[in-house]
């Protein structure tokens, strides 16, 4: 007797930070894009409110009141992008995770572009920007990022991708067991390693709101991805020191030819004196902000506490199903 095929799942995961005004939009185009696979895959959609400011809350409330597929995680306050996104793979139930930014510039029809592609057989789909319409600020720094970070890490991660994504269910329980404060996870998926493949598109513009990325939120992601992935700067220390040591000789052999074989061109003054005690003081700072960076991060990850608080869940009609401020703390102890 011909058994029915099993409904595969695919969840998708959206962090949520003051954006009452693509909530929305952002429903209703997903909706209307997975809805032709509909008898396919079991769609569910986890919205995490990562302690936003303006009605979000109260909108993603009224929409899981209205769609049963829609989970809503309220974090006990902001967190962070990364943060949200790994609660949202902390309490994801399916076979396959998508995960997408709300404020439309990933198109919610490139997720069929990267279900096709999983059900080829692939672990990790990322989505690859061809194009994005930003500013000519942003490209360059997303540019000069992307070439620095490939050329200081100690691992491949493809450039121009976001956290725009499709992750097989055993990638997220490997995700799980990574526990580090300073996260990056674009970096961590491509760590984990398992069959990865890109999809290319074109990135829209912002619907509506402000980014959550300001330029002091970019250099300080930016230097999570260095640093989580890469112990070039530490050894640049090495190398720097090496140079200035080798400036110093020749330094010192100048000075002495000077003095040997033509004392009369040589000027007395201090202001050579000056400047070398300026570089090398300078140089000594930067390093001393590097071994910083680095003793920092360890100490925030000795510290061991829940990387995130969870103040409810709620699904289905609407009601709180669970209020666990930190109840993230037992998944990061298995």
């Amino acid at each position: 007797m011909p058994t029915e095929p099993i409904t595969r799942r695919v969840a998708f995961i959206f962090p949520i930070y003051n954006e009452e005004e693509n909530i929305d939009l952002l429903h209703k185009t997903v909706d209307e894009v997975t809805a032709p696979l509909a008898g396919k895959y079991d769609f569910s959609f986890l919205y995490v409110d990562d302690g936003s400011r303006d009605g979000s809350l109260a909108k993603l409330t009224e929409l899981s009141a209205r769609d049963e597929r829609v989970t809503v995680v309220e974090l006990s306050r902001n967190f962070g992008h990364q943060m949200a996104v790994t609660a949202g793979l902390d309490l994801v139930d399916a076979d396959a995770v998508v995960i997408m930014d709300s404020d439309m510039q990933d198109p919610p029809r490139v997720a069929l572009e990267l279900i096709e592609k999983w059900e080829e057989g692939y672990d990790v789909v990322y989505a690859q920007r061809r194009s994005r319409q930003d500013s000519a600020f942003k490209k360059l720094t997303a540019g000069g990022f992307y070439w620095f970070l490939r050329k200081m890490a100690a691992v491949d991660i493809p450039k121009n991708t976001g956290d725009f994504r499709l992750i097989d269910r055993k990638v997220v329980d490997e995700l799980r067991k990574y526990r580090e404060r300073d996260r990056f996870l674009r970096g961590l998926v491509s760590y984990i390693g398992f069959k990865q493949t890109a999809v290319l598109f074109d990135r829209d513009k912002r619907h509506a709101g402000v980014t959550g990325y300001p330029l002091r939120k970019m250099l300080r992601f930016a230097a999570d991805g260095i640093l989580g992935f890469s112990v070039t700067p530490l050894r640049m220390i090495t190398r720097m020191g090496y140079l200035i040591s080798f400036l110093s000789f020749v330094g010192i052999l100048y000075v002495g030819g000077v003095k040997l074989f033509a004392p009369e061109t040589a000027v007395p003054g201090w202001a050579f004196l000056g400047i070398a005690m300026f570089f090398l003081g300078g140089i000594q700072i930067i390093m001393l902000g590097v071994l910083g960076s680095y003793i920092g991060r360890t100490y925030s990850q000795v510290q061991n506490r829940p990387l995130y608080g969870v103040a409810s869940v709620r699904t289905g009609p609407g009601a709180p199903l669970e209020a666990r401020e930190g109840a993230e703390a037992g998944r990061g102890s298995r």
